[in-house]
């Protein structure tokens, strides 16, 4: 029989008590005496309170006492030991916060690479034992202090670190790979994994890191979004996977990563034995057949003056002679392509424009622009930092973005102007002809890749930035002067390339002439 508890004072009841308890109750649904029984039974609840109150150690339990658990952790994976601690609701409630993540953007994700296959797939196994390495982490945290010292606090984030560098030397070991630009979106933005590792401003590092995996993520949507939708969605997990880890980050772990207060301190579990070597080549069989064919060939060089008359040489006829045979001299013609229609899709100019309906649209954080013709009036208004702007075989037509925002990117435009106030990482041109762009602020990074003709207005604020370019021509740089005039810098396009002692040395030349 279980005991009764009494809700004021949380002492228990004996089975004997619960018994008249029980009698009562059920005499207490006659008509006749239902208020004096109610009278009883509260005067006899109040006495047996009393009784029970003088009874030692018959106390209330606490909270943190009734929800005293054992997590075992699994075999070879946690970097603590096994301890029995007491987790405090509102750790519950950040493990639970972060087990919610994995279940739903981050399986997403993992869903959606299983679709594409490939790199991707394999990338995103890595990926999920980050997350799983992190949420043992964050349990290790919600059960036990923080470590005594720095050393050990390093050890216990040590599975999470390794993680990542695996995640960024697969993208490295596989940079011809299809799917390049998937990899290298995770890779720069799984560092936002090492936020147990900040303080005290944890969440805007995550959206720091998420802010630089999204030019690569952009640069997904520009080759497939016309191609395959999986991968638009996949892009769409992967932000919001780190999204939602910003908000958690924010809620549960706002100024640093939260220890628990009492239990025994973290210490790292001892490093497992090293793996056995591989097994040893059978040394004795591969000497053996070298000392075979060794002999042999000794034995024919051996031979001297015989050696000629073996039927391995063959004797070389006149009409085998080149000096006799001019015709031998020629070797095989040079390779030609076949001729074809097609022009290569690296070439750097653009695609003749599809006749599609304009689009000027803001979907979540990315403002859609594309296939506008002649349109001069085009303005983005009061935008928000984190904002993307992509601008897509747009022709003779001109943005101007009132605000701060994130990024700028305009692929296979033509004619086509921008003039924005700011941006907090870069703006890039792909495969776009006679362009331009003025910046009335700062724009740290200016990228350009398979352009023809890109002209590129600066700001006071703006002379610190950075031009990267590839397979581009006519870029000129417009540089105030101060009494509102600009001074026009070329691009250099040529480069003379030398050979030193330690490598090649590239400097940009003029011309060639």
């Amino acid at each position: 029989m279980p005991h009764l508890q009494t809700k004021e004072s949380g002492a228990k009841m004996f089975p004997e008590d619960y018994k008249d308890l029980l009698t009562l109750w059920k005499n207490r649904c006659e008509p006749d005496s239902r208020e004096e029984q109610l009278e009883d039974l509260v005067t006899r609840l109040e006495n047996v309170t009393r009784r029970l109150e003088r009874v030692p150690g018959a106390g209330t339990e606490t909270q943190e006492t009734a929800v005293q658990t054992k997590t075992p952790s699994p075999v070879n994976q946690s970097p603590v030991a096994n301890q029995t601690t007491s987790i405090s609701p509102q750790a519950k409630m950040s493990v639970a916060g972060y087990e919610d993540i994995i279940a739903g953007p981050v399986s997403q994700y993992l869903q959606l690479s299983q679709k594409i296959g490939g790199d991707v797939l394999t990338h995103s196994k890595l990926v999920e034992k980050a997350f799983q390495v992190q949420l043992q982490f964050i349990q290790t945290a919600a059960s036990h202090p923080a470590p005594a010292n720095q050393s050990q606090q390093v050890a216990l984030l040590a599975p999470t670190s390794t993680q990542i560098q695996e995640i960024q030397e697969f993208r490295e070991k596989n940079r011809g790979s299809s799917f390049f630009n998937h990899l290298s979106a995770i890779s720069e933005s799984i560092p936002a994994l090492g936020w147990v590792a900040v303080s005290p401003t944890p969440a805007p590092y995550v959206k720091e890191m998420n802010d630089a995996g999204q030019f690569y993520t952009n640069r997904v949507l520009k080759d497939w979004k016309e191609k395959d939708k999986n991968h638009v969605e996949w892009c769409k997990a992967w932000v919001q996977t780190l999204t939602e880890l910003q908000q958690y980050v924010r809620q549960h772990h706002t100024t640093g990563l939260v220890w628990a207060k009492t239990g025994t301190p973290a210490v790292p579990a001892a490093p497992g034995a090293p793996p056995p070597p591989p097994p040893s080549m059978p040394v004795g069989d591969v000497a053996a057949d070298l000392g075979e064919d060794r002999s042999a060939l000794f034995a024919q060089i051996n031979q001297g003056e015989g050696i000629t008359r073996s039927k391995c040489l063959k004797k070389v006829t006149s009409d085998m002679q080149t000096h006799k045979n001019p015709g031998l001299r020629t070797g095989p013609a040079p390779f030609k392509a076949p001729a074809s229609g097609q022009t290569n899709s690296v070439s750097g100019k653009p695609a003749k424009p599809i006749d599609k309906p304009p689009v000027f649209v803001r979907d979540g954080k990315k403002w859609l622009v594309e296939y506008q013709k002649g349109n001069k009036n085009l303005l983005i208004e009061n935008p928000e930092m984190n904002n993307v702007v992509y601008v897509y075989r747009c022709e003779d037509s001109t943005l101007i973005v009132k605000g701060k925002v994130n990024s700028i990117v305009l692929d296979s435009c033509r004619k086509t102007s921008v003039v924005f106030d700011s941006l907090v990482s870069s703006i890039e041109f792909v495969n776009c002809q006679s362009v331009q762009m003025q910046v009335l602020g700062k724009v740290p990074t200016i990228s350009i890749d398979k352009t023809d003709g890109c002209q590129m207005y600066l700001n006071s604020e703006s002379l610190q930035v950075e031009l990267i370019s590839s397979k581009s021509s006519e870029m000129n740089v417009m540089v105030p002067k101060g009494n509102g005039d600009y001074t026009e810098y070329p691009v250099p396009e040529q480069f003379k390339t030398t050979i030193s002692g330690t490598g090649l040395t590239t400097t940009a030349v003029d011309s060639l002439g």
